[in-house]
């Protein structure tokens, strides 16, 4: 049997042009009678509102010093160009999707996604159900020319399938344009700025709810809008005064009521209005109470209400009467049971199907109204990540499942809830190249600092012997409540057929073993999940999936949190540190009220500014306070100047001061991006590119061959 081993070998160290050096401006923070010296608080800019809008409006000395980081990070990363070339081109080949969405019905048509295969931005189609031409409804391409950023938030017809609403962002910075567009003409009849992306179409096809955004890009009002007629005659809906909360809009499935939801992570709102009469008074369903969240269906006479409350930390089902804060009135549909989350609802004319998560993998149950008769779903073994889609239509016995592993690609299956039969609709061309026997998948818990065990997801070759050798790359994340998924990446194969072990950390702060999972990550418990990530990567070095200085720590956003925050407290555990978007100067950010999104960062994290306690824990984790003089391996940060929620100053601050105080000669990188937000760039090559980087650094602090 063939085996492949790991080797690394000491690069030789090549003469380095200068690394940019950003001067010290020290600036005091005082708050609580405590002081904290911020030494590169200079490299915020005081425009941030402008250069999220427009990027060239960013201080002179700002702009040269991000661009010296720039060439400096280029000048190091030349020699890995080849290989990240092939990295590229790996994931183009392996690419696991279609070139496009399977159909979905709706009345007289199908409706899908297409990628043809030179476009980087997918084409929104439809065809007549009985049979026809397909007719492209808004090209992703043509939306984007000219644009250097390119992002759809959505794309709706009207009931009626006569217009087309879709809301387009052309600079990263979340600030989206709405347009309404006819679809027989191609006549735009409205367009309305300042928008977050989310929107819901009245019954009447003549009217449409949205959200503004106001000038921090806070989310906080509903807009009602009749097409054709200037955004000035525009209606306020409903307006929210907590800027830590969102809100969102959209439509029941039944397309009964259009929802409104206010959500921060730790209770919810949600008010509805008839869509049939779309200037009707929102009625709102459950008055908010800490610690209370819920999401809210239509049936009958009926709401369906998917709720934690009554002690239901991993959820329960309730029905309860279409009136005002009638919760008192709910009555229990699934009973909660422990072990058994409910992390999902959907909501049919016949049927009511949930997806549930328990230690032995997910279960999908469905419930027959009429009788209450339930049954479980046959899913494929070995399947971890399983997702349902109910589509436009509410009249159906249809209900699409997807199922995948890390080491088995996405199937697809229209599941008729009537026969409790499935036909399989699309196995992914990844699926039908790849031999997943090949690798193997594994899921292991290690015992955190307080003895819980907290769940690992592994992928690997299953010819790679496992003696120390092996490489790995470990993603954390640990935060919102928000589960890392096990579902399959074809791009991951890059790294692993080159003999790296990838891994999983689903460290307390998400979700992966019910409510309390995330309530024990959060607030005063952030510090254990950073304590987490540190014991599952010990863990696998003492179990020889590799070993100590051998681990690339990867994550992104609160996961770059994470992953720094576990760089400070064990520097020689890593080979290196990979931190896309990192949210990394946690006490300087929750310091700032005008910031987007400081007030709904702080039920997650604390509150520094009213808080000593929370002040003193906070400064005890926040990975720009605690870089300390210590020999630290590689680190490649990435950020984007139009960045709304990570903004690019953090990772900027942070790699000057890790620069500064590491004692070692590795590199410590950053790239800055001018446009592309927090998701990135647009385009489906510059998003391939993205990735090819990272994995060609983490690959070349390896110096893995495959045998």
């Amino acid at each position: 049997m063939n085996r492949m081993r790991s080797r690394r070998s000491t690069p030789e160290v090549a003469a380095l042009p200068r690394a940019p050096i950003a001067p010290k401006r020290p600036v005091v923070v005082r708050h609580h009678g405590i002081d904290v010296v911020d030494d590169y608080a200079w490299l915020r800019t005081s425009k941030w509102r402008e250069v999220l809008a427009d990027p060239s409006a960013l201080e002179p000395e700002i702009q040269t010093h991000l661009h010296a980081e720039n060439l400096y990070a280029d000048h190091i990363l030349h020699s890995q160009r080849v290989l990240r070339r092939k990295i590229a081109r790996e994931i183009e080949s392996r690419e696991a999707e279609e070139d496009g969405s399977l159909p979905d019905p709706d009345g007289p048509w199908l409706y899908f996604t297409h990628l043809p295969d030179d476009a980087e931005h997918e084409q929104l189609c439809r065809r007549p159900r009985a049979g026809g031409p397909t007719t492209v409804l808004l090209d992703g391409d043509e939306e984007a020319r000219g644009a250097s950023y390119f992002d759809l938030a959505d794309a709706i017809h009207s009931p009626d399938h006569k217009l087309l609403a879709y809301a387009v962002d052309h600079s990263g910075n979340e600030r989206y344009i709405l347009r309404i567009r006819d679809l027989e003409t191609g006549e735009t009849l409205s367009t309305i700025q300042d928008t977050s992306g989310d929107f819901a179409w009245a019954l009447d096809s003549r009217t449409i709810f949205y959200v503004r955004i106001d000038t921090e890009n806070r989310p906080l009002e509903v807009w009602r809008h009749g097409i054709g007629s200037p955004s000035s005659d525009d209606v306020l809906v409903h307006r929210e005064n907590n800027p830590a909360y969102d809100l969102t809009v959209d439509r029941t499935q039944s397309g009964k009521f259009i929802r409104i939801v206010s959500d921060h992570h730790l209770s919810t709102e949600v008010w509805l209005v008839d869509a049939a009469v779309p200037g009707a008074e929102p009625m709102r369903v459950a008055p908010r109470t800490e610690g209370h969240t819920y999401t809210v269906e239509h049936f009958g006479n009926r709401l369906v209400v998917l709720t934690n409350s009554g002690d239901a930390r991993d959820k329960r089902i309730c029905l309860g009467p279409i009136a005002p804060d009638a919760q008192d009135a709910w009555t229990e549909l699934v009973t909660a049971r422990t072990g058994h989350r409910i992390k999902d609802m959907a909501v049919l004319a016949r049927y009511c199907v949930r997806v549930e998560e328990t230690d032995t993998g997910p279960v999908v149950v469905a419930r027959r109204w009429s009788d209450g008769r339930e049954h479980t779903v046959e899913l494929d073994p070995g399947m971890q990540a399983v997702d349902i889609e109910a589509g436009h239509e509410f009249d159906t016995d249809l209900i699409r499942i997807t199922q995948s592993s890390m080491s088995v690609p996405e199937r697809t299956t229209d599941y008729d809830l009537g026969h409790s039969e499935g036909a399989l609709q699309r196995s992914t061309r990844a699926h039908r190249r790849l031999r997943s026997s090949r690798y193997v998948t594994q899921r292991l818990f290690a015992p955190s600092s307080d003895g819980e065990l907290v769940p690992i997801t592994l992928l690997h070759r299953a010819d790679l012997l496992l003696d120390g050798s092996a490489p790995l790359f470990l993603e954390g994340y640990g935060a919102y409540g928000d589960a890392l998924e096990t579902s399959f990446e074809a791009a991951r194969l890059s790294l692993v057929d080159r003999g790296f072990v990838y891994g999983l950390a689903h460290v307390r702060g998400g979700n992966e073993k019910g409510e309390r999972w995330y309530a024990a990550g959060r607030h005063h418990g952030k510090p254990q999940s950073i304590r987490d990530y540190v014991a599952v990567a010990e863990y696998l070095a003492a179990e020889r999936y590799t070993r100590r200085g051998r681990i690339v720590a990867y994550g992104e956003s609160a996961g770059g949190l994470l992953v720094a925050a576990a760089l400070n407290a064990a520097p020689d555990l890593f080979l290196g540190v990979i931190a896309d978007v990192p949210f990394v100067d946690v006490l300087n950010t929750l310091l700032d009220p005008d910031l987007a999104l400081t007030p709904g960062e702080w039920p997650e994290f604390g509150n520094p500014l009213t808080s000593q306690q929370d002040f003193e824990l906070i400064l005890s984790y926040s990975p720009y306070e605690n870089v300390r003089p210590a020999s630290y391996p590689p680190v490649l940060a990435v950020a984007s100047l139009t960045d709304q929620r990570v903004t690019y100053w953090e990772p900027a601050k942070w790699i000057a001061r890790l620069r500064e105080r590491s004692t070692s000669s590795n590199p410590v990188l950053l790239v800055t991006q001018q446009h592309g937000g927090h998701g990135g760039p647009s385009s489906r090559s510059d998003k391939t590119d993205v990735l090819a980087r990272a994995y060609a650094f983490a690959i070349s602090l390896a110096d893995t061959v495959v045998t």
